[in-house]
């Protein structure tokens, strides 16, 4: 019997999931994370988005603060992630109007 907490690490390499499979990949499935917790936030949550690098590439900074919920998370976007996540209209009114800063 082996004591225990000695377990044997394999090193096999995990397999990406096929492209079928998973279209948009890890960046789609985050952008839609961001886009229904923006959705779904109460009326004290807090949005703040600002440019944090412009070259080599654009990458902006999207804030989301939930004070009821002692929330904080702050991600890091591409321009296109970014223009991903604003193409529904109700995500950019929330950033631009009262529930967020934009710029």
């Amino acid at each position: 019997m082996k004591p225990p907490g000695t377990y044997k690490l394999t090193n096999k390499r995990r397999e990406a999931i096929p492209a079928e499979f998973d279209p948009f990949g890890r960046e789609g499935r985050i952008v839609d994370s961001l886009r229904e917790q923006i959705l779904a936030g109460g009326p004290g949550q807090c949005l703040r988005l600002r440019q944090v690098f412009a070259t080599p590439r654009e990458i902006f900074r999207l804030e989301i603060e939930e004070p009821e919920f002692h929330y904080y998370r702050t991600t890091l976007l591409d321009r296109d992630s970014l223009e991903d996540l604003l193409e529904s209209e109700e995500v950019r009114e929330r950033i631009v109007d009262g529930h967020g800063e934009a710029g």
